[in-house]
């Protein structure tokens, strides 16, 4: 057994015990209600419900990083080592937001309309899972990188790092350079012509990004300790 996977299943037990994850859950519970409805082109809606789990993954982050209570912190820290446990902190809230994004694109596959924008083009359903599946992990990863970088140990102001994260959520759904971006764009763009996109490039990009992230983070956890 990994080393690592005590400790995510211990900071996964803490989130579900404090209940804290509820509100971002039903945060995106109440964005998809809104947001998509029976009948509506898949695509398009696949491509809301990517866009909704970035700043649901990066509040997960937020909650993971700071549930812990100091005492408990720094007796894990001392065990396992802080970059160790803040790393399962950093893999317990991209986990829980997965798992959000996977039961949410498959609630839109199964609402929406398999056309596309002129509804004369089918869309398989098949390929718009896959599609919906890889633009809801580049919207995690990059949430999670974000959140990752606006909470402890970079900022530990609570006010200024829940504003702060907050902000960057929302300019990484808009701003060019964000594989976020590509990954909605491409879904609302092929909702138009029913041609069904797979962005494996902005995949690699947010991995690689959530991935120099969650090291940065970990290196600084481990000085500051």
């Amino acid at each position: 057994m990994s080393p690592l996977l005590p400790l995510v299943r211990y900071q996964s037990a803490l989130l579900l015990r404090s209940q804290r994850w509820l509100a971002p859950f039903l945060l995106y519970a109440a964005f998809l209600g809104i947001g998509v409805r029976a009948g509506d082109r898949v695509l398009d809606s696949l491509g809301y419900a990517a866009a909704g789990l970035l700043p649901v993954a990066a509040w997960l982050v937020h909650l993971c990083v700071t549930h812990e209570p100091e005492a408990a912190r720094a007796c894990t820290a001392a065990a396992a080592g802080p970059g160790r446990a803040h790393l399962a902190a950093l893999l317990c809230a991209t986990g829980s937001a997965a798992l959000l994004g996977l039961a949410g694109t498959a609630y839109v596959v199964a609402v929406s309309d398999p056309v596309s924008g002129n509804r004369r083009i089918a869309v398989a359903p098949g390929s718009a899972m896959a599609a919906g599946l890889l633009a809801a992990a580049v919207c995690v990863l990059t949430g999670a990188a974000v959140g990752a970088l606006g909470s402890r140990p970079v900022l530990h102001a609570r006010g200024w790092s829940l504003a702060l994260t907050a902000s960057a959520a929302l300019l990484a759904l808009v701003l060019t350079p964000s594989p976020a971006k590509y990954a909605v764009t491409g879904l609302v763009t092929g909702a138009r012509t029913g041609a069904v996109p797979l962005e494996v490039l902005p995949l690699a990009a947010a991995l690689a990004l959530a991935a120099a992230a969650a090291v940065g983070v970990c290196a600084l956890s481990s000085r500051r300790r």
